[in-house]
């Protein structure tokens, strides 16, 4: 399962990630990894969820994002739940892109068994009607 969460700037995005890669490591028997572009979270998430900083890993790209998450997968099979927060302010992430990625991620996500969370900068108005299924848009209220 991918799902894209949505939500203008401000409308806490990052903290539903938090919140559910939190409850997620709870109640789940899996393992949970964050991807950030920093490492300003580590005292909000639960000490057993993986945090990565995606920064030290030269992604450059949709492609290098794509092959950073199957290694992350190859390396552990036992994990449940990847959390993406904030990938757009490292790659281009435009719609076409964004396309791709979900075709690609839903492949591997069937295989392993795996869900994907990613945090995007776009509102539902914004994404075309074949990546609506897909999506999560928080509203303002959700923001911290």
């Amino acid at each position: 399962m991918v799902k894209l969460i949505l939500g203008e700037k401000g409308s806490g995005k990052t903290k539903w990630l938090i919140d559910n890669a939190n409850k997620d490591m709870k109640e789940g028997n899996g393992n949970i990894a964050f991807i950030d572009v920093d490492d300003n979270h580590i005292f909000t998430l639960n000490y057993n969820v993986r945090l990565i900083n995606a920064m030290e890993f030269n992604i450059l790209n949709i492609e290098s994002f794509y092959g950073f998450l199957c290694g992350l997968i190859g390396m552990d099979y036992d994990v449940e739940k990847i959390y993406v927060d904030s990938i757009y302010k490292v790659i281009k992430l435009d719609i076409p892109s964004l396309e791709k990625l979900v075709e690609n991620l839903n492949i591997i996500s069937e295989k392993f068994e795996i869900e994907f969370f990613i945090n995007i900068d776009y509102t539902m108005e914004q994404i075309p009607e074949n990546l609506k299924e897909y999506c999560i848009e928080l509203e303002v209220e959700y923001a911290i």
